[in-house]
């Protein structure tokens, strides 16, 4: 039995040692292309070597919303402070229970039309639908039965004018030329049918105008972690799969998409949990099954400020949910695994997010498991162990702070000596405490899943900061 268990955790060894330099590599050479890029793309712009501003191709920007009282006014807002010239506001309520719809109404002056819309989609019927024309951009507001944040997608894009979308979450606010940024690589290449923009937690941001005035971390500790996290996935893993056109992810707070392609492709599943993502696979599917060029791209420097949860109950529902989004946008789209039609896609982004997104919770779960294991029979080298736990924080955590300093030193904000200070303190623990919360809550996340699959995600809101 002894040589049975020294020939297993042998074999553990191996494989995790495997595992994490797998994961080492692949973070480090994300974090270099990031780094590299966004200082490209701040010398880029000093040097104002940019297409010129007068091109521009009309958008519609949707807002889908299910009990957003709280901050719907300041997202509208904050759209109406855009830096663009043609663009179109479409508000979805989708059967609120709270005072959305009304806040909306009266807010922006708006009044009931007798408006048919084309079921370009299949989605809810609406209930009524309102306009105003008093702003800088025609806002549309349309009240619906209850479906999901996909079906509200779906009927805002049915009821879209212009032939490309941008999505935004009702809890989120964009910088005045986001939208000129995310539509840039629209109008450097035709190929692209879908562009991802930056999402960062807004939780210390401070905005007036659509510009950002003053940035901090946030106070509490939990959204403080969350926005090392953020920094180190959009800026790391998201650029490396934007240089090879294998961006399998463009996160439901802010992308833009070619409207004629959504529609053939059959616009968003409602039956899926994470929307988003799964739209992006199908794109991906769909022009390569169809023999159609096309890009879908990343572009950096278009930022969307949204809430990071502050309760770590919020936190772990939201990442439940999508935990449950990635098995199965992936397990929907299995067919792209080794398969060489779809190319790096398939050897790299999609192998990436298999090993080390949806199954490394039950990876990592594992070997803490066997470790305990490993102590109760006497088999556990304590040095070695420490050793290597010691040099996996150390490593997360330089990467994760190149991350964070690299992007805000390309995006010219200020930090005080004090958040400085806060970053690296809690950089440490962000990569050895809440990343083993988040994998306990992932790995569990699959159990009973069907019966919130259609469900909104919901988490305890704060009014956004605009001024």
């Amino acid at each position: 039995m002894r040589d049975f268990f020294q020939a297993f955790f042998n074999v553990v060894s191996v494989f995790f040692v495997l595992y994490m330099i797998g994961y080492a590599t692949f973070l480090f050479l994300s974090v270099v292309v990031g780094s590299s890029t966004l200082y490209g793309l701040k010398r880029r712009n000093m040097l104002k070597n940019e297409l010129p501003t007068d091109y521009y191709i009309p958008v519609s920007v949707l807002v889908p919303a299910y009990n957003e009282a709280v901050t719907i006014e300041a997202t509208v807002r904050s759209l109406l402070s855009l830096e663009y010239k043609v663009y179109e506001i479409i508000v979805i309520d989708d059967g609120s229970t709270d005072a959305t719809a009304d806040i909306v109404r009266e807010r922006f002056r708006m009044r009931h039309v007798n408006r048919p819309i084309q079921r370009s989609l299949a989605c809810q019927p609406e209930e009524a639908v309102y306009e105003s024309r008093a702003f800088k951009a025609p806002i549309t507001l349309i009240c619906k039965r209850n479906g999901g944040k996909a079906d509200s997608l779906n009927m805002g894009i049915n009821a879209a004018r212009y032939p490309y979308f941008l999505c935004l979450d009702a809890d989120s606010v964009l910088q005045s030329d986001s939208l000129e940024k995310i539509v840039r690589p629209v109008l450097e290449d035709d190929r692209v049918v879908a562009v991802g923009g930056a999402v960062r937690p807004g939780n210390g941001a401070e905005l007036e105008n659509g510009r950002l005035v003053r940035y901090r971390m946030p106070r509490r500790l939990l959204p403080s972690m969350q926005v090392l996290e953020y920094d180190r996935s959009f800026l790391a893993a998201r650029i490396l799969f934007d240089k090879f056109n294998g961006s399998i992810i463009i996160s439901g707070a802010l992308g833009l998409f070619k409207k004629s392609v959504v529609v053939a492709a059959g616009g968003y599943d409602t039956t899926t949990m994470g929307e988003d993502m799964e739209l992006a696979v199908r794109l991906h599917a769909f022009c390569r099954e169809n023999n159609i060029p096309y890009r879908i791209r990343y572009a950096t420097d278009a930022v969307c400020w949204t809430q990071a949860p502050e309760k770590l109950r919020d936190l772990c529902r939201q990442r439940r949910r999508w935990h449950i989004g990635l098995f199965q946008s992936m397990m929907r789209h299995r067919t792209i695994l080794a398969n060489p039609r779809y190319g790096l896609v398939s050897v790299i982004s999609y192998t990436y997010f298999l090993l080390y997104e949806l199954f490394s919770p039950y990876i990592e779960v594992f070997g803490v498991l066997t470790m305990v294991l490993a102590s109760l029979i006497d088999f556990l080298n304590v040095p070695f162990m420490l050793l290597y736990l010691a040099i996996y924080i150390a490593d997360s955590s330089i990467l994760s702070l190149t991350a964070f300093f690299a992007r805000i030193h390309t995006v010219d904000l200020k930090l005080t000596a004090y958040d400085v200070f806060k970053a690296i303190a809690i950089c440490a623990a962000e990569v050895s405490c809440l990343r083993f919360v988040l994998a306990w809550v992932r790995m569990t996340a699959l159990i009973g899943y069907h019966k919130y699959r259609s469900r909104w995600g919901s988490i305890e809101r704060s009014e956004i900061q605009i001024r």
